[in-house]
């Protein structure tokens, strides 16, 4: 581990590990955007998010694609034009992003009944418990199933990748009761470089994905969500119902065509995330449990006395910012704003901030 800096507790360094959330855009992306060719989306007319919506329907093997303002979005539409009847019920893993971080939209705008799985270590539903979820016995009692949702990387779990091979078997699942299958891929691009897997690959099996462009990406805004043509159609008419329609969006299409591009350095987040996690993990009163560090997401728990609420407080006092989860338990993680530097910074201010609390 590095030494610890001379008098850094009153350095006015920062390190933001809160999310990938909080890249900002590259200085090219910001010329791109002042230079974007427009024009009106709602009418279909946009050259620029056109360019962007096929692209990204390609490189994830489906027909049609449709960007979105948020993850949420994305997410919220899959599923209610998956689940155009009301009182339609969606498969969701314990875990995931749909069930804690939507504010239950798929219920309050959608007449959606979600029911849980729960989510294992790594992240993946138990095939069993997931078959044995499913309503497909027609009884007046029941909501009706009509939908299976997934998420890769699963952020609660770790930032854990979801292999194809699962996948596949949840597809096969999904299809022989007549079910659909839309993933969360909100990292999808993390689990293709962890796993050394084209992002087509992960997706096959599914009907819908939707893709974040604003976390790792680097992109400010926006999501795309991709599927069959008719989907899509659908899809379309949702968002715009949801007040999604934007009009001269090539502006930030133009940024997200330029986020794909940095795909191709996520492998960097995912060995800074190793460092810091192995880093962490060997400071007294942390623990990390390296088996669940696939890619750029680190869930450290606080064993000392100092606790994960007031260490989260006395790093952000010194400019290292986290996320307290509760339950004794903070997470870290990196992003194209972090370099190795940086870990090495943030795991000297863990490191003294421990010692100083065991001196006191």
């Amino acid at each position: 581990m590095a030494p610890v800096p001379n008098g850094f507790l009153n350095a006015s360094r920062e390190v933001d590990l809160r999310s990938d959330t909080v890249t900002k855009p590259t200085a090219e992306m910001r010329t791109a955007m002042a230079n974007a060719e427009v024009d009106d989306d709602v009418l279909g007319a946009d050259p620029t998010v056109s360019k962007l919506q096929q692209q990204m329907a390609k490189i994830l093997g489906k027909e049609a694609g449709l960007f979105v303002p948020s993850g949420t979005m994305g997410n919220l539409i899959a599923v209610l034009v998956h689940c155009e009847v009301r009182g339609s019920e969606v498969i969701v893993g314990s875990e995931s992003h749909i069930h804690h971080y939507e504010q239950g939209g798929i219920s309050t705008l959608g007449g959606v009944h979600s029911r849980t799985v729960p989510n294992q270590e790594d992240g993946t539903m138990d095939l069993h418990k997931l078959e044995e979820a499913i309503r497909h016995v027609y009884d007046i009692h029941y909501p009706v199933t009509r939908l299976i949702c997934l998420e890769n990387t699963q952020a609660r779990c770790g930032g854990r990748c979801i292999t194809a091979e699962y996948t596949d078997k949840v597809g096969e699942l999904a299809k022989s009761y007549g079910v659909k299958l839309h993933i969360d891929g909100a990292r999808i691009f993390n689990a293709s470089t962890a796993l050394g897997v084209p992002p087509e690959t992960l997706v096959r099996a599914a009907d819908t994905v939707s893709v974040c462009l604003s976390k790792g990406l680097a992109a400010p805004v926006g999501t795309v969500l991709v599927g069959s043509n008719e989907f899509i159609e659908k899809a379309r008419r949702l968002r715009k119902a949801l007040g999604g329609g934007m009009r001269q969006v090539g502006i930030l299409a133009a940024a997200g065509l330029l986020a794909l591009d940095m795909v191709g350095r996520l492998g960097e987040d995912h060995r800074n995330a190793r460092l810091l996690a192995e880093g962490l993990n060997a400071i007294d009163g942390l623990s990390v449990d390296l088996a669940n560090v696939d890619t750029n997401i680190v869930m450290v728990d606080v064993d000392h006395g100092l606790g994960a609420e007031e260490l989260h407080k006395a790093l952000k006092e010194h400019g290292i910012l986290c996320l307290y989860e509760g339950h004794n338990r903070i997470r870290v993680v990196t992003h194209y704003q972090i370099t190795e530097d940086d870990v090495h910074y943030a795991l000297a201010c863990f490191q003294a901030i421990g010692r100083k609390k065991h001196v006191d």
